[in-house]
């Protein structure tokens, strides 16, 4: 306890000499502060309401390596760095003191930010909920996740369709694996099928199988997608790019259980359990006659909608973490977390490629930062953007149809105006690359 009978916030250990402002910015905040000197290790302790600060601000050279010892010997053990403006974050000792810790500051030293810090660091990582012991696959603390990860537990025994919507990037693939993999078909085969990027003169040979014989190139016979994936589950994704004449065949899957290859009149028994997936509105394709109404009740069994990144809250910092330290187990690169600016920027951005998108850009953003954190300008996010567009009076439906346009534009540009390569990079469909082409009135011709 202090002097006004307040449990202190917590403890932080000062390797170097922190100016009056400072201890007493500290002191007002409630931390306890105890300076040491880098040869005074044998007090340090580990706990999650310890941190350490490294000062270089006036750290000669033999007490660089000593710090990093500490470091080493104290894995545990949260550490931010204080370095001066002038600071050369390239040159070696300073490189691998900043790459064991989890934040840092230049002077002039912003005090309030620096508590913020200290507060995160001796918070701890998050506490380990259900979604993360039993749905190791969906990272995030938010209710929305939470009411995904409900309707997954409930769905997984029960051998039924499964309708799963959202928006291009959400994870409606990482939903049906853990769909299968909960379910009682866990031990048999997972197919996942792209229906968008199917040849149209191939969609019911891909699906179904054929015989040999059956058309001009068919010189063996092929065992098709929903076949293969027999006593396990298949989830055709992007349902709703389907070809009226493949629904059709579908539909009569679903009904009967059997299917015709190509080219036979012979029906097979197949034991599969279909998943589907769209981004698409089906019951407005239903409606403008572009999806069968039969078809789609037949799907529509149990319904999962995942929700866009941005409704989910803080679950964008966790994820951007998570995904950076699942590329730092890849790939050697010295980004270990993001610095304030970039995590409010990552909350402030629309994700139109939602969780998708956060992924690449925190990867790509890794192999550039040069430094412990990743700043804005690593993620090519813009600082502030939410506000700028409150001020225009754009909407976040405007924001994200922009940021949509842009993106498929600069893909397109990359690509040279090849839809295939275009699609295979945003991981969409050929057919969803002309569709937004359409909507945002692009031209699809090389300038």
């Amino acid at each position: 306890m202090d002097a006004t009978g307040a449990k202190p916030l917590g403890c932080v250990i000062w390797f170097g000499q922190p100016d009056a402002r400072e201890r007493k910015g500290l002191a007002e905040a409630g931390w306890h502060l105890r300076v040491a000197g880098v040869d005074a290790d044998a007090g340090v302790r580990e706990g999650g309401d310890v941190v350490a600060l490294a000062d270089l601000r006036q750290c000669d050279a033999r007490a660089m390596p000593v710090m990093r010892r500490l470091m080493t010997e104290h894995p545990a053990l949260p550490w931010i760095a204080l370095i001066p403006f002038d600071t050369q974050a390239r040159h070696p000792q300073v490189k691998r003191i900043l790459q064991g810790c989890r934040d840092f500051f230049s002077t002039p030293l912003d005090l309030p930010r620096l508590l913020a810090a200290l507060a995160r660091a001796a918070a701890g990582p998050p506490p380990v909920t259900e979604s993360a012991v039993d749905l190791p696959e969906l990272v995030g603390r938010s209710a929305a996740l939470a009411t995904v990860a409900a309707s997954l537990r409930k769905y997984a025994p029960v051998d039924l369709p499964v309708l799963i919507t959202g928006e291009t990037g959400v994870g409606k693939e990482v939903a049906a694996r853990v769909l299968h993999r909960l379910s009682a078909r866990a031990m048999q085969p997972f197919v996942a099928i792209n229906c968008g990027s199917l040849p149209l003169n191939l969609v019911q040979s891909e699906l179904f199988g054929h015989e040999r014989g059956a058309f001009t190139d068919a010189t063996t016979r092929r065992i098709g997608h929903i076949e293969s994936a027999a006593g396990g589950s298949i989830l055709l994704d992007e349902v709703g790019d389907l070809p009226l004449d493949a629904q059709t065949n579908l539909l009569r899957f679903l009904q009967e259980g059997v299917l015709q290859r190509l080219g036979s009149s012979r029906p097979v028994e197949v034991d599969v359990r279909v998943m589907a997936a769209t981004h698409l509105d089906l019951e407005h394709a239903v409606a403008t006659g572009r999806f069968r109404e039969d078809l789609y009740y037949r799907l529509n069994v149990l319904r999962l909608q995942v929700p866009p990144l941005r409704e989910r809250g803080d679950d964008v910092d966790l994820l951007a973490q998570h995904y950076l330290e699942r590329f730092r187990e890849r790939q050697a690169c010295a980004a270990r977390g993001f610095d304030d600016a970039a995590l409010q920027a990552m909350r402030q951005y629309a994700w139109p490629g939602n969780v998708r998108e956060l992924r690449n850009r925190v990867q790509r953003a890794a192999v550039l930062a040069e430094g412990a954190l990743i700043s804005a300008a690593d993620l090519a996010l813009p600082v502030g953007a939410t506000e700028h567009a409150d001020l225009a009076g754009a909407s976040l439906g405007v924001s994200r149809a922009s940021a949509e346009r842009e993106t498929i534009a600069a893909c397109l540009r990359e690509c040279r105006f090849n839809i295939s390569e275009c699609a295979r990079r945003l991981q969409i469909s050929r057919v969803t690359v002309y569709r937004l082409c359409k909507k945002h009135r692009l031209e699809l011709r090389t300038p």
